[in-house]
């Protein structure tokens, strides 16, 4: 039955000490859960019903902390049945389903920042232009092309990955990423390359896009009246701490294979936790606060006036 069960299922093995710790896991990731679809939803919900907010950059803000919450679904339900469980598995099939969604919601996280900088860009330096090419035809083009992409690169990495056969059934972390790579008897040269093109395709160049477009966005705005100066920074920076942060995010995901024998499992257990944790909470803070817009519709749900 042992010998069943591990060809069908595989050991998550990051946890610590959850006989002893399950209920403080629990409540800790299910308060945060429900904090990360409230904080996010909040925000999406005031863009919505706001005609002021029915402006690209917004529509591209939403959009982001929609996806978010789909990265979030898509890890914290399964924690939650794990902490609450006897054993810590997950089957081979919904492994590599998992294994998708992480990298298409991370992927598509990198490209809907550069939508929102191709649509600063255009706002600064074409103000002219900017309705002809900011369409609604265009934003929905955008969205699309920011989803898919990075599903198509990513389904086919996992079903290249699905069928690898496996030496080992045991992960060393809490929910399938690129740490799978380990269980592999072998890693296919294709399996290597398509990595690299996904990395390269809807993370580095992106990332390059963005900083490049931010970058001559400052410039400028430096260079013309205190007004511009402001008025850049308040639209500019927010976007950039998000991408920095996110950023890390990633390199913490790649390196963290490259380190996994170095590492204690509490220590990457605590990383791996403060980074799910703090990602999708960060985005809604930034945006809600330094968003003038967004800030000041926030101030009428949570300030109540003076009578």
């Amino acid at each position: 039955m042992e010998d069943k069960l591990n060809e069908t299922y595989i050991t998550l093995g990051g946890y610590v000490e959850v006989e002893k710790y399950r209920y403080l896991y629990f409540l800790t990731i299910f308060t945060l859960y429900i904090l990360i679809i409230c904080c996010n939803g909040t925000i999406v919900y005031l863009i919505v019903i706001h005609q002021n907010l029915h402006e690209p950059m917004y529509i591209f803000i939403a959009a982001l902390l929609v996806n978010a919450v789909l990265f979030s679904t898509a890890i914290y339900p399964k924690l939650l049945v794990d902490f609450m469980s006897e054993r810590q598995i997950i089957s081979h099939a919904m492994c590599h389903f998992q294994y998708f969604l992480f990298y298409t919601l991370g992927g598509a996280e990198f490209l809907l920042l550069a939508a929102m900088a191709y649509d600063r860009y255009v706002s600064i330096f074409k103000p002219l232009q900017y309705p002809n090419v900011m369409r609604k035809t265009t934003i929905c083009v955008l969205l699309f092309l920011a989803w898919l992409l990075p599903a198509c690169l990513a389904a086919g990495s996992a079903m290249l990955t699905a069928n690898h056969r496996l030496c080992n059934f045991k992960l060393k972390g809490i929910f399938c990423n690129n740490s799978i790579h380990k269980l592999f008897c072998e890693i296919s040269r294709t399996l290597s390359l398509l990595g690299v093109i996904i990395l390269l395709s809807v993370a580095f160049f992106p990332f390059l896009y963005v900083v490049f477009t931010y970058t001559r966005i400052l410039i400028m705005s430096y260079q013309s009246s205190k007004n511009v100066r402001r008025k850049a920074a308040q639209t500019c920076l927010p976007h950039l701490m998000v991408l920095i942060n996110f950023s890390l995010f990633c390199a913490y995901d790649v390196v963290v294979v490259r380190l996994e024998p170095d590492m204690s499992k509490t220590a990457r257990l605590l990383f791996t936790l403060q980074v799910l944790l703090y990602h999708p909470l960060f985005n809604p803070i930034i945006y809600g606060l330094k968003m003038k817009e967004i800030s000041k519709h926030l101030k009428t749900i949570f300030v109540f006036p003076s009578r």
